[in-house]
């Protein structure tokens, strides 16, 4: 009884304990516990990375598209090409054979 009550009393001595306590609750609760904690916004910068990646891969494929719509604009060839190869149009006096790799 008497080792609780000198730790009690030591624990009185120290008036500063009370902020220390309150300082590392306050620390815990804003970096883990809150919805922007530091967990938070490693979790974002990771989304953000992840979502620039998805930019770049669309903004390839976008260019591709536009460079084959501006191919398209100007030359007529191109245009029966991808009629040929899609959708196997064909002239009236030509045949056409789809091969399968089957």
């Amino acid at each position: 009884m008497s080792k609780i009550k000198s730790f009690f009393n030591f624990l009185g001595r120290l008036w500063y304990l009370k902020y220390v306590v309150v300082c590392i609750l306050g620390v815990l609760i804003v970096g883990f516990l809150d919805e922007n904690s530091v967990w938070a916004h490693i979790r974002y910068r990771q989304q953000i990375a992840e979502l620039e990646t998805e930019i770049e891969k669309y903004e390839s494929i976008h260019q591709k598209n536009e460079k084959q719509i501006n191919e398209l604009r100007k030359n007529p060839k191109a245009i029966e090409k991808i009629a040929r190869e899609r959708y196997f149009m064909k002239a009236a006096d030509e045949d056409v054979f789809v091969l399968s790799e089957e």
